[in-house]
């Protein structure tokens, strides 16, 4: 924003958000509130989303008025130079303190996804490759699930499908906790692996790949489904590791979706209903990114952020053990250190993804923007 009419604007809508914070602060220690456990809850995810704007607005105007006291000081024209002297550099300081919460807080004002506190499903599958994919495909399963346990974020299997030396050609995992697909939404594409595989004799480097499918959990809202008309459910035995149970258990469920054709079969060792349920969540999620496809497609805008479209077609990271290297290609960063990536530390990449797709989001409601990142 520039202008003294910009600043005005912005000032009076983060006036706003300040004001709306202290209503609802008042508004959580009422009796009606206190007594009301899902009052409660409410109005505290509300607090927790408007604090970080609230505080800031809040540092900004203290720091304003640290500012204009200094000014007044260094403009004096009878007061003692080396104080003046001293009131001059305060100036600079806070002036750039002033513009660093102004820049935190216009990123703090931008739309909100309004996915991003829900749960994620995960998916990910092996590509092309053949045995070195499915390898790969379950190393890239372990480093979501070490992530997911790193945040603090309740990571839940719902359905995997194993090759005989450890590979896997399709997992499909739940993530639980607050802001799960706010972190896990650019994961989504191509991830390809360059490397000397362990079944290799010649030493040669192998390329393989694996997709990866991030999706918002869907609630009943979200995705209204008839199970009468839109679903043809079957329950057949289970297969694989899992017991005796497995085999003496119609325990598997294949659900299809009628109106689209999507399919989801997910099996457990015991449990026909706790199947159906996986089943469903899954299928709602599927059926809800289609129509977050749909509504990308349809904005301009959205379309040309590719970073948080989570198009699973591109090839999005490169992963290449013999250089230690990992490169993400929407946004041309590389790091060292791939055993550690490996192992779920990728904050370092999913932090600069947000930051990409901030600085996107703010060009393009400055008018600047001029295309994809990376």
């Amino acid at each position: 924003m520039s202008g003294d009419g910009d600043r005005t604007g912005l000032d009076a809508r983060l006036a706003e958000v300040a004001a709306q914070y202290d209503t609802l602060q008042a508004q959580l220690a009422t009796p009606e509130v206190t007594s009301d456990p899902d009052a409660i809850r409410r109005l505290g995810q509300e607090l927790a989303r408007l604090e970080p704007v609230a505080g800031a607005f809040r540092a900004l105007q203290s720091t304003r008025a640290e500012l204009a006291g200094a000014r007044e000081l260094r403009d004096s024209g009878d007061g003692d130079p080396e104080l003046r002297a001293m009131a001059a550099d305060e100036v600079d300081r806070l002036t750039g303190e002033e513009q660093r919460l102004l820049d935190e807080l216009k990123v703090l004002l931008l739309p909100r996804d309004p996915n991003d506190d829900r749960d994620v499903i995960l998916e990910i599958r092996a590509g092309a490759g053949g045995e070195e994919a499915a390898l790969f495909a379950a190393e890239l399963y372990r480093m979501y699930v070490r992530y997911a346990e790193r945040h603090r974020f309740k990571p839940e299997l719902l359905s995997l499908n194993e090759t005989g030396i450890g590979g896997v050609k399709e997992a499909i995992v739940q993530v639980h906790g607050d802001g799960a697909y706010s972190r896990l939404k650019f994961e989504s594409g191509v991830h390809r692996v360059q490397r000397i595989p362990a079944t290799e004799s010649s030493g040669r480097i192998h390329t393989s790949t694996a997709t990866v499918v991030v999706m918002p959990e869907a609630d009943d809202v979200a995705i209204d489904i008839d199970e009468d008309k839109d679903l043809r459910i079957e329950v057949k035995r289970s297969s694989g590791p899992g017991g005796q149970s497995v085999n003496t258990t119609d325990s598997a469920v294949r659900i299809t979706h009628i109106p689209t054709g999507l399919v989801v079969e997910i099996q457990d060792e015991k449990s026909q209903h706790k199947n159906k349920a996986k089943a469903l969540s899954v299928l709602r999620s599927r059926l809800y990114e289609r129509e977050l496809e749909k509504q990308r497609e349809a904005d301009s805008v959205a379309r040309r952020l590719m970073v948080g479209a989570g198009d699973r077609s591109d090839k999005i990271r490169t992963y290449n053990f013999p250089q230690d290297r990992v490169t993400d290609h929407r946004i041309g960063l590389d790091l060292s250190a791939l055993p550690r990536v490996m192992d779920g530390e990728i904050d370092r990449l999913i932090d600069a993804l947000v930051m990409a797709d901030q600085a996107e989001r703010l060009a393009a409601v400055s008018g600047g923007h001029n295309g994809k990142v990376g």
